[in-house]
């Protein structure tokens, strides 16, 4: 594992009091795969794919970063925070957004005797998605809304998942933070088997329930603003009023490159 720290200038490389270091891996789609398609279904693992809002969220949710912490990948999900992250301090840093991500393994990896769970979206799209690339071991749940306050609902959840276990891929499309508070759970329970990964709306995105942003308006980092325009309402505050935050916090906060591809 290589480990790399880039530090604010006006830091001798500490933290701010009241501030955290981001640990981030340096992986793209297609260095990542390889290592998805070797992960053994005879141990837990996690994957988060942090944005703008989880950049933000981790200096401000002291139980959100300890579901960072225990992710075994932390892959960039934001193109618009790999480049602030490139003009603020020099670095480079590769994107795997976690619906390419998701796109890729059901289209590439995923084999039709594949153990697949998918926790969130509706009976209709995990039908949807078996029935696309041919799967015969699905496994769909759907908890409530607002689930994650109930213990019970909770419980519920990962008994689902661990009953469910060897899995090749768990697919966690709840949202954030309860897609990571759910795999840090499982990690700390350590009774499910498999890869978990936190995609938020990705099966929303291969059923077409949403539409992503057209690819010149991804190239440059400008997908948030489509999808500002597609809702404005549920995410004018969060991109608008929340999101510049995130220019002080990248700034003033150390960066640690994790993992880097082992080419590098």
């Amino acid at each position: 594992m290589t480990t790399t720290q880039v530090d604010s200038p006006e830091f001798d490389g500490r933290s701010p009091p009241d501030l955290i270091g981001y640990e981030l891996d340096d992986y793209d789609l297609e260095s990542f795969l390889p290592l998805v398609e070797r992960w053994p279904t005879t141990r837990f693992g996690y994957v988060v794919t942090p944005n703008v809002d989880h950049l933000i969220r981790l200096q401000e949710d002291a139980s959100f970063r300890d579901s960072y912490a225990k992710a075994d990948f932390v892959l960039l999900d934001s193109r618009f925070a790999a480049r602030v992250l490139k003009v603020q301090k020099g670095l480079q840093l590769r994107v795997c957004t976690g619906a390419d991500l998701t796109a890729a393994l059901f289209a590439r990896l995923v084999r039709p005797e594949d153990g697949i769970v998918i926790v969130g979206g509706s009976e209709a799209q995990a039908t949807e998605v078996a029935g696309r690339y041919g799967l015969r071991k699905i496994a769909h749940y759907n908890p409530p809304m607002g689930f994650i306050r109930d213990p019970a609902s909770v419980e519920n959840c990962l008994r689902f998942i661990e009953a469910n276990s060897p899995f090749r891929f768990c697919f966690l499309a709840v949202g954030s933070p309860q897609q990571e508070a759910l795999a840090h759970a499982l990690s700390e329970r350590d009774r499910a088997r498999g890869l978990a990964l936190c995609i938020g709306a990705s099966i929303n995105f291969i059923t077409g329930a949403e539409v992503r942003a057209p690819d010149w308006m991804q190239r440059h980092s400008l997908e948030w603003l489509f999808r500002l325009m597609q809702n404005p309402r549920r995410l004018f505050h969060r991109y608008v009023i929340r999101g510049p935050r995130v220019f002080a916090y990248l700034r003033r906060s150390p960066v640690t490159i994790r993992q880097r591809p082992a080419s590098q």
